[in-house]
């Protein structure tokens, strides 16, 4: 991973009714660096945008203003080397099976639970039906969010034939969507510039026609079927033969769902196949899009031209939720509790970032960088009541001044 900034940080500002007060300021160039930042939510999440000093370097005393940002910059990437190398230790000294086994068992294991899934949908009986559906919603989102996740990180495998092979079962025959498109945006864009306004500012993710009740609570039931038209959208942007291997695996994927309700369940009908299609696909789906938005809206944003290095804008930008054991399972640990870790680290996988929790968030609060965590429930009554400002009208930018 590109080792990219690092700084000594001091937080200046104070928390009040969840807003930032306090004129953080650089020191050596008496320039204000964040101003009118706002806290993500209650006193539950730490301060997001907490104001960061740096002294002279040693040997220079001259104060030069022109100076003062490459000093800054070269303090961020000594932090972010620093970290590196802590947790570079930790996966050095890690086994295949904490690298990679974990996760690997994991979604082998949702495997062997289909055709229990499938076999518990023929009984006439309403609990072993549901039982039925919710086997089957969970493992479709482990396979889909957890395992298309992992696999466009390669955080699956070590090699890079094999990770080609898992994102396209992942990402295109699971999860109906393209590999390139998806990788892309995600990896390239999402994580390249998080909270970046106009590219990895987690937009695509809104929609400020619909109110806050049918977006938080109507809308997720429809993204079985608008995640397909999004993908095949998408495929006017690569290559022919892109396109035809993704359509051909999203078919494959959809007729053996299809299939299966229809000889294994003994659906009766192709509609009441298909609405069972929606019912598994969608079980969680409300969680999926709340996680999304969660962890990155409402947090400070930048503009691409003045935006913060690595640590620091993964440090602001991202937030952590409580472990949860059913999110855990089936989106993992790199998208709920350790959010950060994974900004940070994208390449680990689910569970190596589970264990280099301890050391990121002791690093972070010891250098006095913002270490966002925040519960769900907390989450969920702050875009509620915030809702136009966050999800309809446009993100108000961090101003950074003094690190450019």
């Amino acid at each position: 991973m590109p080792v990219e900034n690092g700084d000594t940080a001091g937080q200046r500002g104070q928390q009040v009714n969840g807003e930032v007060s306090g004129t953080p300021r650089l020191r050596g160039m008496g320039d204000p660096l964040l101003r009118g930042t706002t806290a993500p939510d209650s006193s539950r999440t730490e301060v997001t945008a907490a104001g960061w000093e740096s002294g002279p370097a040693l040997g220079d005393e001259d104060g030069t203003p022109g100076r003062a940002p490459q000093r800054a910059g070269q303090q961020e990437e000594a932090l972010m080397t620093e970290l590196s190398e802590l947790v570079q230790k930790v996966v050095k000294s890690s086994s295949w099976w904490e690298r990679h086994g974990v996760d690997i068992s994991i979604l082998a294991c949702s495997f062997l639970l289909l055709p229990a899934g499938f076999l518990c949908l023929r009984s006439a009986q309403t609990i072993p039906f549901l039982v039925g559906v919710l086997t089957l919603g969970v493992v479709h989102h482990t396979l889909t969010v957890k395992g298309s996740h992992l696999a466009s990180h390669n955080a699956l495998t070590e090699s890079k034939t094999w990770g080609k092979v898992w994102a396209i079962f992942f990402i295109e025959l699971c999860s109906a969507f393209t590999v390139e498109q998806a990788t892309y945006n995600h990896v390239k864009i999402h994580h390249g510039y998080t909270n970046v306004i106009g590219l990895g500012d987690s937009s695509t993710w809104k929609l400020p026609f619909l109110n806050r009740y049918v977006y938080m609570f109507i809308a997720p039931l429809a993204v079985p079927i608008l995640t397909p038209l999004v993908a095949l959208d998408l495929l006017r942007n690569v290559e022919w033969k892109a396109a035809l291997r993704t359509l051909c695996c999203m078919f494959l994927g959809f007729y053996c769902h299809y299939w299966l309700l229809l000889h294994v369940s003994g659906f009766q009908s192709p509609w009441s196949a298909l609405l069972c299609m929606l019912l598994t696909r969608s079980l969680l789906a409300h969680p999926y899009i709340h996680v999304n938005i969660f962890q990155h809206i409402g947090l400070p944003m930048f503009a691409a031209d003045r935006k913060p290095k690595r640590i620091h804008l993964m440090s602001l930008g991202v937030l952590n939720l409580p472990r949860n054991a059913l999110l855990d399972w089936s989106f993992g640990h790199s998208l709920i509790s350790c959010h950060v870790e994974h900004h940070l680290f994208p390449s680990l996988s689910d569970n190596m970032c589970l264990k280099i929790k301890p050391i990121v968030s002791q690093y972070l609060k010891q250098k006095k960088l913002p270490y966002n965590e925040d519960s769900y429930g907390s989450r969920l009554r702050l875009f509620l009541q915030r809702y136009e400002e966050l999800m309809v009208h446009a993100p108000p930018i961090t101003e950074l001044v003094g690190i450019q």
